[in-house]
């Protein structure tokens, strides 16, 4: 069924956001501040993908660019909405509701100031179950919707149509570079849909499952229980049901750069106990985790670093020397294990040689309730 979300949710939503992100998506706070400064204290209002007519017609909404760009170049705010604006003008239609293209501390919220400042609903779904890099790894093209017509906007309002057909890669080819002619930044809206497609198409309720996830951490700190052991309960219940610790352990090394409009780099981590070398590959987010060069988990699942005390996801440009962290191994959905699904965000389209094998292959278990200190 439908529920109201307000701006006393935010903090807990861009919490569970930012570890579904598993790396990426955008900066938690930034996110939460753009949704605050337009909601006041009135409610959005977030519709159940079952409960959707077949001819709702939504238009989805989002950020694009390299994360390491977006801490440093704070949106204007008004460019979601314009976005929205100029793929309706150019369909000839209005939404009916929009919708996050996938997880993250900004792109969950994105749809979210549109709603905020539009009266539209947002739908509780997207189209990658966590958070990828590019725009043509999604849920919605593998099974059938494709993102073109995109609309991206500028900051200084510059407007922009990109329609490449059913060739979603090319979209996102041409979107990319246009990007990065804005300065690293832009906000998009494409994969225009209806309720039937989105009901075949997406990962369903992942705003939700945010939003429960981030309270779950939150109230267990409050608690002064073990995090971890609520982050895990808190997924069992959903299509996200495996949890397998990878790594404890401090930050020794990150390598980082910004080129081709991503964040790529790599982050290396010592365990707090043994001489294993364990090392975290990213492309805005993470992408594959080896342990002493063995692969132990790997895209589509998610790898969540996290404070290995507090349980506060940190995003790939947050990672710093020194820190202590937490490596989580989440299972994704069925549906995007599938061979259409892998060939689209699978370790090929990474250009990863290890195949797919997931993070519960290896035995998954909720994380020890006791957390040793650095």
């Amino acid at each position: 069924m439908s529920w109201l979300l307000t701006a006393a949710d935010l903090p807990d939503l861009a919490r569970g956001a930012t570890l579904l992100g598993t790396g990426g998506g955008g900066d938690p706070y930034i996110g939460t501040m753009l949704v605050e400064g337009v909601l006041g204290d009135r409610a959005i209002t977030v519709l159940d993908p079952d409960e959707l007519p077949d001819d709702l017609f939504v238009i989805p909404t989002a950020q694009m660019g390299a994360p390491t760009v977006m801490i440093e170049k704070i949106p204007a705010g008004t460019e979601p909405t314009l976005s929205l604006r100029i793929l309706e003008e150019h369909l000839g239609r209005t939404a009916d509701a929009t919708m996050p293209i996938e997880c993250g501390g900004i792109n969950s919220m994105i749809p979210l100031v549109v709603a905020a400042e539009t009266g539209l609903p947002v739908v509780d779904a997207d189209g990658m179950g966590r958070a990828f890099p590019e725009l043509s790894m999604e849920t919605f093209a593998v099974y059938g919707v494709h993102g073109s017509p995109l609309a991206l906007a500028g900051e200084r309002g510059e407007r922009v149509i990109i329609d490449t057909g059913d060739d979603d890669r090319q979209m996102e080819w041409l979107a990319r570079a246009v990007t990065i002619r804005l300065g690293g930044v832009g906000h998009i809206a494409e994969y225009a849909m209806t309720g039937a497609d989105v009901r075949r198409t997406a990962v369903p309720r992942t705003l939700s499952m945010a939003l429960a996830l981030g309270r779950a951490i939150r109230i267990a700190r409050e608690e002064n229980r073990p995090p971890f052991a609520a982050i895990a309960d808190t997924l069992s219940r959903t299509l996200y049901p495996h949890l397998r610790e990878l790594c404890v352990g401090k930050v020794i090394d990150v390598e980082r750069r910004t080129t081709e409009g991503f964040a790529k780099g790599r982050a290396v981590i010592a365990p707090l106990e043994g001489e294993d070398v364990f090392e975290i590959a990213f492309q805005n987010e993470n992408l594959v985790a080896r342990r002493n060069g063995a692969v132990v988990a790997i895209v589509p699942d998610l790898i969540c670093v996290v404070d290995h005390e507090t349980a506060e996801p940190i995003t790939t440009e947050g990672l710093r020397y020194g820190q202590r962290v937490r490596v989580l191994g989440i299972s994704t959905p069925e549906m995007m294990r599938t061979p259409a699904a892998l060939a689209a965000f699978g370790p090929g389209a990474f250009g990863l040689d290890e195949p797919f094998a997931p993070v519960e292959g290896e035995g998954g278990s909720e994380p020890p309730a006791a957390v040793p200190r650095a």
